[in-house]
């Protein structure tokens, strides 16, 4: 039998974009425009208690799926849901996330705050930390149209 363990963790990642807040958060409401920087999802109904769920990965493997429930949503101001990620069809983590958009002068200051409890060393706090960052510069080039927005 294998060791069950959970690993919790809690990462901030922040950004500046040359945007504004109602361009970045139409970056997170919209399927088209999230579709550019996240995964295409196969459902999305972004108010609250409505569910965005989306599934892929590369060839190789493994499948990931992304499962959120939206739980509250402040137009250009505040976004936090809750997911689950499973690969390969096992739970790897369940996290709750706010992102919080700030106007500042020539833009937006994005602050990400993912809480996670990670299961049994399949992901951890760290490499979830090391793809939100990877995630939020390809956003970053969205919404400062470096990639059509």
């Amino acid at each position: 039998m294998n060791e069950r363990f959970v690993k919790h963790g809690t990462f901030v990642v922040e950004r500046i974009y040359a945007a504004p807040p109602e361009r970045v958060y139409h970056a997170w409401a919209d399927p088209m425009a999230k579709a550019k920087w996240f995964s295409k999802p196969e459902i999305f109904d972004f108010q609250v208690g409505g569910r965005e769920y989306s599934s892929g990965g590369p060839p190789e493997g493994p499948i990931f799926t992304f499962d959120a429930i939206y739980q509250e949503l402040i137009p250009e101001q505040r976004i936090v849901y809750t997911y689950t990620l499973d690969s390969g069809g096992v739970r790897i983590s369940v996290s709750i996330t706010t992102v919080e958009l700030i106007k500042v002068e020539d833009g937006t200051k994005l602050i990400f705050t993912e809480q996670g409890a990670f299961f049994d060393g399949h992901d951890t706090p760290e490499m979830r930390e090391h793809g939100t960052n990877i995630m939020l510069d390809t956003l970053g080039k969205v919404v400062e149209g470096e990639v059509g927005a």
